[in-house]
């Protein structure tokens, strides 16, 4: 639809989609109703685009700093302006119907979906176990009351939007930054680096002795009869002593007679 130059409106009230079709319609610049469904939005069209001019107009005399307004006409101007902004704001731009409808929950916005039928607009919803998706001419099978979920679904129908866009415009759409990686320096050679090879050598040189020293004190502990405390099982020696508690290191080596 998006590839011929169409628009999608996005309807989510309820209060888990209000800010995910909000948030979505704006990053594929569609419109989108996410506070009331108006009667009429779509099959009263030119009476909702009368609104829509009033509601530009109180824009415009609030913006402008030379009317002749008094504070009590501002402040009521306001008010308007505050309404009509959560019902029309994100339909002001819409300058004819819609070529599609993506609706979240077709229980709670029925009366968008029997509107868009009355009119033959497709409409695509997220469908779950209480509805009916014979009302929704392109059903996506899905848990409408997640906001994980609902977050789901409508990032991928504004990609897709995206998408057609890109392709109506001549451009690839955007695609997400690949992570940079950065090689690691390599050493220059000169007597730094062979200063730091000498010291690498000596370290692996010292780790080795260290090593081979450790063994020869935990074979010379087995025939002795000291055991690790880790292990389940105390094996002693022939010549062990009968109850001994010994600190070694914080650790407790015990001693024990075979019996």
């Amino acid at each position: 639809m998006t590839t011929g130059g169409g628009t999608v409106l996005f309807v989510g009230t309820k209060r888990q989609a209000q800010d995910v079709i909000k948030e979505e319609a704006q990053r594929c610049q569609m419109f989108y109703v996410a506070n009331r469904w108006l009667g009429g939005t779509l099959t009263n069209f030119v009476t909702v685009r009368k609104s829509v001019e009033r509601f530009k107009e109180i824009d415009r005399q609030l913006s402008n700093d030379d009317s002749q307004l008094t504070k009590k006409e501002r402040i009521t101007l306001e008010r308007q302006r505050i309404k009509m902004e959560k019902n029309l704001g994100g339909i002001r731009d819409m300058e004819s119907l819609p070529d599609a409808l993506f609706v979240i929950d077709t229980n709670h916005e029925h009366n968008a979906v029997h509107e868009a039928n009355r009119l033959g607009i497709p409409v695509i919803a997220v469908v779950d176990t209480n509805c009916d998706p014979d009302l929704v001419d392109y059903p996506i099978p899905g848990n409408d009351d997640a906001i994980r979920a609902i977050k789901l679904f409508t990032s991928r129908v504004a990609d897709s939007v995206l998408e057609g866009v890109a392709m109506v415009e001549g451009r690839e759409a955007p695609v997400a930054a690949q992570p940079v990686v950065v090689a690691r320096p390599v050493p220059a050679e000169g007597p730094e680096a062979v200063e730091s090879a000498e010291v690498a050598a000596a370290a692996q040189k010292h780790r080795c002795l260290l090593s081979r020293r450790r063994s020869t004190i935990t074979r010379k502990r087995s025939s002795s009869g000291i055991v690790d405390p880790d292990r389940q099982s105390i094996r002693d020696g022939p010549g062990a002593l009968t109850f001994l508690a010994h600190l070694y290191g914080g650790n407790r080596w015990r001693f024990r007679s075979a019996r």
